[in-house]
């Protein structure tokens, strides 16, 4: 085996098992606070000790909803305000990330090195930040309407 071989990296495989673990955690977390019959543009804040969640609906069907999750700054100035698309599937039990801060549609797996930086596992990685995002303890609070 020459040196050259063994600088190639093996090509990620996504751990299907794994990764839905995760968004059935994160579907957990979400239904906490996450009311089943809320209008379409409705949006609320949750507090937390270490900060402020804004969510709004954007779609809301019998068996799945569309919520977008923010996460106001204080140094709005330097700092693009984190935000992401979450599908819920109430049928399957699970939460999904679908876009992230400037990367509007996840795939699955990604050949790295690649021109945006993204990690190989970076669908997998977002869906975790959701999860830690979430694990900080929000308490519903404050419902804005549209």
């Amino acid at each position: 085996m020459t040196a050259s071989n063994l600088q190639l990296k093996q090509r990620y495989k996504p751990n299907v098992s794994n990764f839905l673990a995760l968004c059935g955690r994160n579907y957990s977390y979400m239904l906490k606070w996450l009311p089943l019959e809320i209008a379409i543009g409705e949006s609320w804040q949750l507090e937390g000790e270490f900060g402020t969640l804004v969510v709004r609906i954007l779609e809301n069907t019998k068996y799945t909803q569309l919520v977008e999750i923010s996460r106001p700054l204080a140094i709005k100035d330097f700092i693009n305000t984190p935000k992401v698309l979450v599908r819920i599937y109430h049928d399957a039990k699970l939460a999904e990330v679908l876009t992230g801060q400037q990367i509007y549609q996840l795939r699955p797996v990604y050949d790295y090195p690649n021109v945006r930086m993204y990690q190989s596992d970076e669908k997998y990685q977002v869906n975790a930040f959701l999860e830690e995002l979430l694990k900080i303890g929000y308490q519903h609070s404050v419902v804005c309407r549209p």
